[in-house]
C-alpha cells in the first residue's frame, strides 16, 4: 500500500511541531531515546562542538554530523534542508564567517520560530531560516555553495524532487553533503505503512543504491558515500542491521 503524501507530510509536520514546542529534546525522530546533548555526542558532534553553539539548537535530531565533512569554507553561502532547530545552521554559520552565509528551510513553523528566536537571542547577524517545503524551495536558482541536510530527506515522499531542487539551488559547481538513513535491503511491510515509523525516519528511507541513483538522476556527478555507518533504532526488533547512517557527497557540474 502506497501511503499519500499528503497524509505522511500532515503527520509529520504534527509531530515535529510538538518537539519544537517542548523545551527539552528527545522526541519520536531521529535519534530519540536520550537527552539532546548524549543524542548529538553520539551521531557525530563533539562537546566542543556544542559548547559553540546555542544550546537550543540541539534538540536530539539527526543522523550524523554533516557540517563536519562539508568542508565550509569563508564566504560560502550555506542551505541547510528541514534545519529544525538550527543545529548545523549555526554551526555552518561560524564556519562561513561573518562574510558567509547560513540558511535553513523547515516545512514545521514552530521549528523556524524557535531557530529565529535562538538566533535574536544569540546575536547571529549571517543567519536565516525560512518556511517551505524541501520539493519546493523559497530559494533563487544557482545562488547556494553548499546544501546540506541531516536526517531529513527520508522524511519526503518525493525525494527525487528533493535533489530536483538542492541541484537548482546550487551554484555551478557547488556541493551537496546529505547525512540520512537507508536500508539494507526491504523493510517489513507494517513499517512502511507506519506514520510513527515515517516520522521516526525510517519507512521513507531508501534502499541504499537507490538513494544514490536518485541523487545521480537529479544531475549530480561524482556521487559517493564518505561514511556511513550502522544505524540502531528501536521501534523494531525486525530493523536491527537494516538501517544504515550514511554521509553522501556529490557536486552540480
Amino acid at each position: 500500500m502506497k501511503m499519500k503524501e499528503k497524509e505522511v507530510k500532515e503527520y509529520v509536520k504534527k509531530k515535529y511541531g510538538e518537539i519544537a514546542r517542548t523545551e527539552g529534546s528527545c522526541c519520536t525522530g531521529c535519534g530519540c531515546g536520550s537527552p539532546g546533548t548524549d543524542a548529538a555526542l553520539r551521531i557525530g558532534y563533539s562537546e566542543e562542538d556544542l559548547r559553540s553553539i546555542p544550546g537550543a539548537s540541539s534538540m536530539g535530531l539527526g543522523c550524523g554530523n554533516p557540517v563536519a565533512l562539508a568542508c565550509l569554507k569563508k564566504g560560502e553561502t550555506v542551505l541547510d534542508l528541514g534545519s529544525g532547530g538550527g543545529i548545523d545552521v549555526f554551526f555552518a554559520a561560524k564556519k562561513v564567517g561573518s562574510k558567509g552565509k547560513a540558511v535553513g528551510v523547515d516545512m514545521t513553523e514552530e521549528m523556524v520560530n524557535r531557530a529565529r528566536a535562538t538566533a535574536s537571542k544569540h546575536g547571529y547577524d549571517n543567519v536565516e531560516f525560512h518556511l517551505g517545503e524541501i520539493e519546493n524551495l523559497p530559494i533563487e536558482d544557482d545562488s547556494m555553495d553548499v546544501v546540506m541536510s541531516n536526517c531529513v530527506v527520508n522524511l519526503s515522499p518525493d525525494k527525487e524532487k528533493v535533489f530536483r531542487e538542492a541541484y537548482r539551488v546550487l551554484k555551478p559547481g557547488g556541493r551537496i553533503m546529505i547525512s540520512d538513513l537507508v536500508t539494507e535491503g526491504e523493510l517489513p511491510d507494517e513499517i512502511r505503512k507506519s506514520f510513527d515509523a515515517w516520522a521516526s525516519c525510517v519507512a521513507g528511507a531508501l534502499e541504499k543504491s537507490q538513494c544514490l541513483d536518485a541523487i545521480r538522476r537529479a544531475g549530480f556527478k561524482n556521487v559517493k558515500i564518505v561514511s556511513e555507518s550502522t544505524y540502531n533504532m528501536d521501534i523494531s526488533r525486525e530493523l536491527n542491521g537494516k538501517i544504515t547512517s550514511v554521509q553522501v557527497v556529490a557536486f552540480k557540474s
